[in-house]
C-alpha cells in the first residue's frame, strides 16, 4: 500500500476527498500544527477542521505502521521459505495490524508447545491424514506405523495423542478459523461476572450476579467490571455457545463426524483458540470503553474550559477549611493579587463576628462585588457565612460557588510556586478560586487536565492516550480564544500553536524586562522564536491596544495586504475597523466575487470579515455567564416538585451532574434528560450549560439529590 493508497483509504473512512488528504499529509509532514492547518490553510484542505485533520494523522500514523509490519512479515515468513503469492497477496491486502498478526502466528517462532514436540517425533503426516480421512479407523490404524520407542512414541494412543495435538495447534493458528471465532465471540458472547465473596458489601454489588452482551455493554460499565476484576472483588469471564462455533469450524474439514478430528478441534478451540480470544475481546471491549471515556472528557474539558470569563471585576476568592481558617484573596480586573488574609467562621473556631469584620472591610476597601467560594472542605459552612454576610451589606454583592477541583493540585504546583513563591499552598488556592472566575481558561491550563474532575474512569483508562487526548483540547481551545501576549502566563502561552515552553518563559521574560508588546512584528525579536514559529503562533496571539489594529484580530499577518485591498475597496481607513460603517458595507460584501478581485481564496476572505466585524472578540463571551448567588441552598429545603436552575459540572455515560447550589452536585439520570430518547448525555447537554432542573428525590442521610430536566408535578418525586 503506497502513500497514494493510504490517501484514498483515509479519504474513504472520512468521506473525504483523496487530495485533502494528500495536502494534510504534507502540511503535517513540513513541521504545521493543526490549529494553525485548520485555521489559516484552509484553501489547501479543503476547510477540514481539527478533528478531521488528528483523524487524518491518526489514520496515516497507523496505516504507514501497518505498512512497515506487512513488509516486514513478508520478510520474515520469506526468509523461512514458506511465503507463497497467496498468501504475501493476503497479507499485503489486510487493512488491519490483527489481519497481519493472524496470518503470521504460524510462522512465529515459538517456545516449545505440545504440538512442537509432536512434530518433532514425525507426527505431522498422522495428523495430515486425521483432518483428511472419513474413518477414525483408518486413522487408528495409521498410527501403528508411527510407533517409535527411540522418539518416543511407545504406544498407537500416544501417537493419535500427539497428532490431535499438532491438529488442535493447527486449528488454532488458521486465520480465518481465529477471525471467525473472534467475530462469533464479539457478536453472541456475554460479558459475566460474579462475586469471589458474595457476602462482602462492596461499591461492585450490582456486579456480584451479572451479564450483559458483549456488544452492548456500555463503556462506564465495562472499565467498572474491569477495575472490579482488578481489585479482586469479581470473577470476570465471556460466555458463548461453545457447540455452535466448532459446529462450524469442523465444517471446513471434508469429514467433520471422525472421533479423532472432533476431539483435536474442541481441543484446540477450549485450550488454545477460547482463552486467547477471550482476551482479545477484553482488549476490544476495554479499548472501545476507553475510547468512550476519553472522548468524553475531553469533550467535558472543551466545554470547562470554554466557561465565559467574568471580565472587569474585582474577586474575592475564598478557600474554605475548618481548623487552619478560611484563606482570602483579592484579585484585582486583571487577575493580580492585591491582598491575603484568613478568617475563622467555621468550626471549630466559629469566630464569626471577627470574620465579618475583617471580610466587610476587604470588601468595602477593595470594591468587591463578587466573591468566589471554593467547593471544597467547609464549602457548605462557608457559604452560609458569606449569604449572611452579603445580607447584611449596604451594597450590591453576589457570590458564585466555584468548582475547586485542581486547586490544591495547582498550589503544590512548580507553577504556582514560581508564580507566588511568598504565600503558602492554601493562600494559592485562594487565589486560583478567584482567578478561575474570572478567566477560567487562563487558571485551569495551569493544571493537569486529569485533575479536574470532569471525567468518568480516567484513573482506569490508558493513561499515554488521555493525555494526548487532553492536550489536543487544551491546544485546540487556547488557539480557538486566542491569547492577549501582554497578560498571558508562560503555562497559557506554552499552549499556543508552535510555542514551546522555553520561548513562552522567553516572552515573560521581555515584557517584564521592556514592557507590553505594542505590536505582534516585536515578537520576532524574542530569543528562540524563529521564523517557522513565527508563521505558525502570531495569528493566535493578540495585542488588544497595540499599534496595529489588525493585531487584536485573529487575521494573520500574512493576510494583512489582502486587509488592506479590502479595505481599498470598500473606500475605508483602517481606523474604520469595528465602526457601524464598515460593518455595514462588509454585511454587503459579495464574498466570492470580492476574492477574486483582491487576489484571496473564499475561506480566508470570510475568516477576515468576519475577524473585521467583531475584532477583539472573545468567542467565549456567546456563552451563558455562571449563576449569581445572595442565599444559600441548603437540602432540607428541597421539595419533590421544586424547580431551580443549575449548572452542570460533569457529564457521564450514564447522566449529567448539576450544580444547584448545595454542597455535592445533583445527578440528572439519562433517562429524566427528555421526555425523547437520548443516545447519550452529551447530546442534550454540555459541562458549563445554564438548565432548569426539577427535584425528583432528596437523600438526606447520603446528600444525594435526584433531578430530572423533564418537568415534574409538584409534592411527586421518587
Amino acid at each position: 500500500m503506497n502513500d497514494e493508497r493510504i490517501h484514498q483509504v483515509i479519504a474513504e473512512e472520512l468521506g473525504i476527498r483523496p487530495a485533502q488528504v494528500q495536502a494534510s499529509v504534507q502540511l503535517l509532514a513540513e513541521g504545521n500544527t493543526i490549529p494553525f492547518i485548520a485555521r489559516y490553510r484552509k484553501e489547501r484542505t479543503g476547510e477540514l477542521d481539527e478533528e478531521q485533520l488528528r483523524a487524518i494523522e491518526e489514520r496515516y500514523r497507523y496505516l504507514r505502521q501497518l505498512q512497515q509490519r506487512k513488509a516486514e512479515v513478508i520478510r520474515l515468513i520469506e526468509e523461512q521459505g514458506k511465503l507463497t503469492e497467496e498468501l504475501k497477496s493476503r497479507i499485503e491486502q489486510a487493512v488491519k495490524l490483527q489481519e497481519v498478526e493472524d496470518l503470521y502466528r504460524p510462522f512465529r517462532p515459538k517456545r516449545k508447545t505440545r504440538a512442537s514436540v509432536a512434530r518433532e517425533k514425525g507426527l505431522a503426516p498422522l495428523a495430515e491424514l486425521m483432518m483428511k480421512s472419513r474413518e477414525e479407523a483408518e486413522v487408528e490404524q495409521a498410527a501403528l506405523r508411527f510407533i517409535d520407542e527411540e522418539k518416543g512414541v511407545a504406544s498407537p494412543e500416544e501417537a493419535l495423542a500427539g497428532a490431535r495435538d499438532i491438529v488442535a495447534e493447527t486449528v488454532a493458528e488458521d486465520p480465518d478459523i481465529r477471525q471467525f471465532v473472534r467475530e462469533y465471540t464479539w457478536k453472541r458472547g456475554v460479558l459475566v461476572s460474579r462475586a469471589r465473596d458474595p457476602e462482602k458489601k462492596t461499591v461492585y454489588e450490582m456486579y456480584y450476579e451479572y451479564s450483559e452482551a458483549v456488544r452492548r455493554m456500555p463503556a462506564h460499565r465495562i472499565l467498572a467490571v474491569n477495575r472490579g476484576e482488578r481489585e479482586e472483588v469479581l470473577r470476570v469471564s465471556i460466555d458463548v455457545e461453545a457447540e455452535e462455533i466448532l459446529r462450524r469450524i469442523l465444517e471446513r474439514f471434508p469429514h467433520p463426524g471422525q472421533r479423532h478430528l472432533k476431539e483435536a478441534v474442541e481441543d484446540g478451540y477450549k485450550r488454545l483458540i477460547a482463552p486467547s480470544v477471550e482476551r482479545e475481546i477484553r482488549g476490544m471491549m476495554t479499548e472501545k470503553a476507553e475510547e468512550q471515556a476519553i472522548r468524553v472528557f475531553a469533550e467535558n474539558l472543551r466545554n470547562l474550559l470554554l466557561t465565559p470569563p467574568v471580565s472587569g471585576k474585582r474577586v474575592l476568592g475564598i478557600d474554605p477549611a475548618y481548623r487552619t481558617g478560611c484563606k482570602l484573596a483579592v484579585v484585582d480586573e486583571t487577575g493580580k493579587l492585591l491582598h491575603i488574609d484568613v478568617i475563622y467562621p467555621t468550626p471549630p473556631e466559629n469566630r464569626v463576628d471577627e470574620a465579618k469584620r475583617i471580610t466587610r472591610g476587604i470588601i468595602e476597601e477593595y470594591g468587591i462585588d463578587l466573591i468566589a467560594v471554593g467547593n471544597g472542605t467547609a464549602s457548605r459552612e462557608t457559604e452560609a457565612f458569606v449569604a449572611e454576610l452579603i445580607r447584611e451589606l449596604d451594597r450590591e454583592c453576589y457570590y458564585v460557588i466555584v468548582n475547586e477541583a485542581g486547586a490544591s493540585v495547582y498550589s503544590a504546583s512548580k507553577t504556582a510556586r514560581e508564580e507566588f513563591p511568598h504565600l503558602d499552598a492554601a493562600s494559592r488556592s485562594a487565589v486560583s478560586i478567584a482567578r478561575r472566575l474570572q478567566d477560567p481558561l487562563a487558571e485551569l491550563v495551569k493544571i493537569d487536565p486529569k485533575a479536574l474532575g470532569v471525567g468518568q474512569y480516567q484513573h482506569d483508562v490508558s493513561q499515554k492516550r488521555l493525555a494526548e487526548s487532553l492536550a489536543a483540547v487544551v491546544e485546540s481551545v487556547v488557539n480557538h480564544v486566542g491569547v492577549d501576549v501582554n497578560t498571558a502566563s508562560p503555562a497559557l502561552l506554552g499552549y499556543v500553536s508552535g510555542i514551546t515552553s522555553a520561548v513562552a518563559k522567553n516572552i515573560v521574560k521581555r515584557r517584564e524586562e521592556v514592557g507590553r508588546f505594542k505590536n505582534r512584528e516585536e515578537l520576532k525579536e524574542i530569543p528562540r522564536l524563529g521564523a517557522k514559529t513565527y508563521e505558525q503562533c502570531i495569528g493566535f496571539l493578540r495585542i488588544p491596544d497595540g499599534e496595529q489594529p489588525l493585531d487584536k484580530t485573529p487575521i494573520h499577518p500574512e493576510s494583512y495586504p489582502v486587509v488592506e485591498r479590502l479595505l481599498a475597496e470598500l473606500g475605508c481607513a483602517r481606523e474604520a475597523i469595528g465602526t457601524e460603517e464598515l460593518n455595514e458595507r462588509l454585511h454587503r460584501v459579495d464574498v466570492s466575487s470580492m476574492a477574486e478581485r483582491i487576489g484571496c481564496g473564499v475561506p480566508t476572505l470570510r475568516d477576515i470579515i468576519d475577524a473585521l466585524r467583531k475584532p477583539g472578540r472573545d468567542p467565549r463571551e456567546e456563552l451563558p455567564p455562571p449563576i449569581f448567588r445572595s442565599d444559600v441552598l441548603k437540602p432540607e429545603d428541597l421539595r419533590p416538585g421544586m424547580q431551580l436552575k443549575g449548572t452542570v459540572r460533569n457529564v457521564v455515560d450514564f447522566g449529567a451532574f448539576v450544580d444547584i447550589g448545595l454542597k455535592n452536585d445533583g445527578l440528572v439520570h439519562i433517562s429524566r434528560m427528555s421526555e425523547k430518547y437520548v443516545h447519550h448525555p452529551l447530546d442534550v447537554v454540555s459541562v458549563g450549560d445554564i438548565v432548569d432542573v426539577w427535584v425528583i428525590g432528596v437523600d438526606l442521610e447520603r446528600e444525594r439529590v435526584s433531578l430530572s430536566m423533564v418537568p415534574v408535578p409538584s409534592g411527586e418525586g421518587e
